[in-house]
């Protein structure tokens, strides 16, 4: 289950999962039972517990905490930020750098992509949608079942609806946007119920580091 089970929720005759509220689906922040959860706070796995969220350190089977190998994964995507998709410095200066890095199941390296709006004027050429077409033409499919994406900048609606349609397992974000954020900041596209597929997210990770990056741009 994606969530921590513990909670007040009844549990069934013989044992097994709790039964949640809303049918057995998780709650999101697009749920009015959930008016009392902040803007840009990580949306409630289950209703009455704030998660997941960066902090939650999750061990694997591997002994690798989750949160350990967030922050591993977020630091490539800063380093896509920085360098652009060759590694040689030569992304467009006047493009936002936001870097996002695609992995697949196993933890391999699929596909990078950087902000490259200004680059070849294209409106949807940010760095999730840059990574997810890469991605998809090296699998040779558009689903992308089972996979990660790790991104500097919370994704924007657009972004967030693609994940959501390419079928991403998980996404995992630096900074919060509070201006365009669509998972969780001005909308939770990721996570809204009447969606056909709602990723696992994980907001904040290595935020300082990511906002960082993006104040130096502007200033």
């Amino acid at each position: 289950m994606r969530s921590d089970p513990s909670g007040p929720w009844p549990v069934p005759a013989g044992g097994g999962e709790p039964i949640l509220p809303h049918g057995g689906e998780p709650s999101d922040a697009t749920d009015p039972a959930l008016e009392t959860v902040r803007p840009g706070q990580p949306t409630p796995g289950r209703t009455g517990r704030v998660g997941p969220g960066a902090d939650e350190g999750l061990a694997d089977p591997d002994g690798a905490g989750r949160r350990q190998r967030h922050e591993v994964w977020m630091r490539r995507a800063l380093e896509v930020a920085v360098t652009g998709p060759d590694s040689t410095g030569d992304g467009d200066a006047d493009d936002i750098p936001v870097g996002a890095v695609l992995y697949g199941p196993d933890g391999t390296e699929l596909a990078i992509g950087r902000n490259e709006r200004e680059l070849t004027g294209d409106p949807t050429g940010h760095a999730e949608v840059l990574a997810l077409r890469r991605a998809a033409q090296r699998l040779g499919r558009w689903r992308l079942d089972g996979c990660t994406l790790v991104v500097t900048l919370e994704p924007c609606t657009m972004c967030a609806g693609a994940l959501v349609l390419a079928r991403v397992g998980t996404v995992v974000f630096g900074a919060w946007e509070p201006k365009t954020g669509a998972a969780g900041s001005l909308w939770d596209v990721l996570r809204d119920r009447r969606l056909n597929h709602r990723p696992e997210v994980y907001g904040g990770v290595l935020e300082t580091e990511s906002a960082a990056l993006l104040r130096a741009f502007f200033r």
